[in-house]
């Protein structure tokens, strides 16, 4: 969800008895000082080593859960620091970075001090964000100074901007039966996203010709991100009551009173009861499907309880098994005795998760170089990874690229008759404003300057707001830009592209298998999908890396090898079918028309077919 910016504050160096004492001032104030000082604005945007950040972010996750992961458990003994571990960890590394900017700037660096704290200022607020569901939660500067020590009277844990929120608007959908009435089914499915959505159904849809019947539970509180109704037989929809992930509340086990434990991040002493209080914030808040608060995440767990007793699957198909509901979910199969399997839907880096876990007991990913990463993150004592690719792809063969490609060049000359001569398509992801528009400013003067003649069409995420590219359409139309209908997409798209544009979208990766150039944009350290070390992108780090890319794709394209797409992504056609034989098979049951490939095609894959490589 987009949010108006933060307080304009600056922080200066005072004294007191001699020893030197940082304050949180107005912005204003700064340039008639003396002392030294900068914006915090600027102070976000000293550059950080990403890899410190995570060590330390991990750091301060066992400290918190050594501390309180007891503080609180739902009826099913799931810990809150296992349920909302996302959540958590995301607002503890906005701290960590907070910290780390302050540290690295010379002058506190020279003489380290108390931070005091902006009068009224809440401590957790809200950062900008280009998403229309997702709230991307921060820790204010008083935020900062009240984890370090600052006495904070009269200061609120939520600043006005979030105390002013509107509640989240729920998907409304026809009432379901109670759980009671549900018929059995061999698989339930969770799914609260379109991206979960497109990668389970085909696998139901496999099941289905298979004889087998399966339950999507669409947890989805985004309409646009609901499951529409199956068209296969044997497979049913079921959502939850409306009013489930709408619960606020406080979670009084985590207002804790002070005590004097405190974990170091760098030479910074951070109150670890304090922290959890400002934690507590984001919990006792409701923030839909993606952020739940504690009290719908109890609720959520009740309500499956019930409907896993019902139903009595044996296996529980997810495609996130860390974010709250699917960390709940897979708990809640465990406790009844279901397999789980986790079916990875979008592309992983080390850097890009937002906890580097998964608790499924089978794991399918994309491609080879997955394995690693799966291995290191599961946490399940039997758990297996499997290379089966991603069902959503299994279509991309079938996409018309002359269909596409006259939707692209009509969409940048409506009515006008003036097309480019090649056109890229932009996959976005839904990051903050001033991020998003740096990627903007750095792609479309490289294709303004490139060779031949460019215009760029923009995909939106499905999750993201396309009023955060207005401004791009007020250029001086060079290059030609268009912003395409979000109920697109950009698979929709990319197979009429002369080139596909990406930093972390699994669009990349689509095109790549479709043989369409790729380039991989960002600034220089800016973290991307790595397509571009597997020979499947071009890395562009500035405006004249892209007009270089650019202008060279008007030379004769040389597709990428099969053992470079293997490593990133089996693509066969049959994921779908493989996903469902491994589902079968964990079930003591057998698909007769197909053995699982759990390999890339022409290419060992150091295990025996039809077994997954164990994560142990």
């Amino acid at each position: 969800m987009k949010t108006p910016g933060g307080s304009a504050l600056g922080i200066v160096r005072t004294e007191f008895r001699g020893r030197p004492l940082w304050a949180l001032v107005g912005e204003g104030a700064l340039g008639s000082m003396r002392a030294e000082g900068i914006t915090t604005g600027d102070l976000e945007a000293l550059p950080l080593d990403a890899h410190r950040v995570e060590t330390l972010v991990d750091h301060v996750m066992r400290e918190l859960e050594a501390y309180g992961a007891d503080l609180a458990s739902t009826p099913g003994g799931a810990g809150w620091l296992y349920a909302q571990h996302v959540p958590a960890r995301r607002l503890v590394t906005q701290l960590v970075r907070k910290l780390l900017a302050l540290s690295t700037w010379e002058p506190f660096a020279k003489a380290p001090g108390p931070l005091g704290l902006a009068p009224y200022e809440g401590f957790v607020g809200l950062r900008s964000s280009s998403s229309r569901e997702y709230r991307a939660y921060t820790v204010t500067w008083s935020g900062v100074a009240y984890v370090l020590g600052a006495a904070a009277p009269y200061n609120p844990l939520r600043s006005a901007q979030l105390r002013g929120l509107p509640p989240v608007s729920l998907a409304t959908t026809t009432p379901s039966p109670p759980p009671s009435g549900l018929p059995e089914s061999d698989v339930v499915a969770l799914s609260w996203s379109s991206r979960h959505v497109g990668t389970l159904l085909p696998v139901l849809d496999e099941l289905a010709r298979a004889g087998r019947t399966s339950l999507v539970i669409d947890l989805a509180t985004d309409p646009t991100e609901r499951c529409p109704a199956p068209e296969a037989k044997g497979v049913s929809l079921y959502s939850p009551p409306a009013a489930l992930l709408n619960v606020s509340g406080n979670v009084d086990h985590l207002r804790l009173p002070d005590d004097g434990h405190v974990v170091q991040v760098e030479e910074h002493s951070v109150q670890l009861a304090r922290l959890i209080r400002l934690v507590s914030v984001v919990l006792e808040t409701s923030g839909g499907c993606t952020q739940p608060s504690w009290r719908s995440v109890i609720r959520t767990e009740t309500w499956l309880d019930g409907v896993l007793s019902t139903v009595r699957p044996h296996t529980v198909l997810v495609s996130n098994d860390t974010s709250p509901l699917g960390a709940v979910g897979v708990h809640a199969a465990g406790r009844h005795g279901i397999n789980t399997v986790h079916v990875q839907h979008g592309a992983w880096t080390a850097e890009s998760v937002a906890w580097p876990a998964l608790h499924s007991r089978d794991i399918v990913v994309m491609g080879k170089r997955d394995v690693p990463l799966a291995k290191a993150w599961a946490r399940h004592p039997h758990a297996e990874v499997h290379v089966l690719g991603q069902p959503r792809f299994d279509a991309l063969a079938g996409l018309d690229r002359e269909a596409q490609r006259r939707y692209l060049e009509n969409l940048l000359a409506p009515g006008t008759g003036k097309r480019p001569a090649h056109v890229a398509v932009w996959a976005c992801q839904p990051f903050g404003p001033d991020r998003l528009s740096a990627q903007a400013d750095l792609l479309l003067d490289g294709l303004w300057r490139a060779e031949g003649d460019w215009g760029l069409v923009i995909a939106p995420h499905p999750a993201q707001s396309i009023d955060v590219f207005a401004s791009l359409l007020r250029r001086d139309g060079k290059p030609l830009v268009a912003v395409a209908d979000p109920r697109v997409g950009a698979r929709d798209l990319l197979a009429g592209a002369d080139a596909v544009v990406s930093t972390y979208s699994t669009c990349g990766i689509e095109a790549a298998l479709l043989d369409v150039p790729v380039l991989e944009i960002g600034s220089p350290g800016e973290h991307t999908l790595g397509l571009a070390e597997h020979g499947l992108a071009r890395r562009c780090n500035s405006a004249d890396d892209v007009a270089d890319a650019a202008s060279e794709l008007l030379k004769p394209h040389h597709p990428a090898t099969q053992a470079a797409k293997d490593g990133v992504c089996r693509w066969r056609g049959d994921s779908a079918a493989q996903v469902a034989q491994l589902v079968l098979r964990r079930a003591s049951h057998a698909m007769r028309h197909t053995p699982v490939r759990d390999e890339a095609h022409g290419t060992d894959s150091g295990v025996p077919r039809g077994e997954g490589v164990p994560a142990r």
